[in-house]
């Protein structure tokens, strides 16, 4: 007989979480900016300044096709807009996840960058002018 590592999810939790239906997405505009560029998979990671309802501030991103990977920088100031994606997990699969993971988790999340503006904050022309003084 096989034992099954404690770290195994059980098949109906899997297959819940991988065949999750999307709600139609929602547009948000928040501002943050990018830690990590993924570009093999056309992906990134963006620190938001204000929470998203689930809590987290850091999410992955994909990108349009409009949106050219070798043009974003990491570190500076972006208005990210994009589309929310949200799949609610049963009440069974939550309470698994609970229990015997210690995930709180009751819906999935994907996001879709549509476009990006960079933000003209002035902090480094203030911090030049800060140290002449």
């Amino acid at each position: 007989m096989v034992k099954k590592k404690e770290d195994d999810i059980p098949d109906w939790v899997s297959d819940e979480i991988q065949n999750a239906k999307f709600n139609k997405p929602e547009e948000l505009k928040m501002t943050g900016y990018i830690l990590e560029l993924y570009e093999g998979d056309n992906k990134i990671d963006a620190q938001l300044y204000d929470a998203l309802e689930d809590g987290r501030h850091i999410v992955t991103m994909d990108l349009t096709k409009k949106i050219k990977m070798n043009e974003l920088e990491k570190g500076v100031v972006y208005e990210f807009t994009f589309d929310q994606h949200k799949a609610s997990l049963s009440k069974k699969v939550s309470e698994f996840l609970a229990k015997e993971k210690e995930i709180d988790m009751n819906a999935i999340y994907q996001f879709e960058l549509k476009s990006l503006e960079l933000l003209d904050v002035g902090s480094s022309e203030a911090v030049d002018e800060d140290l002449e003084e």
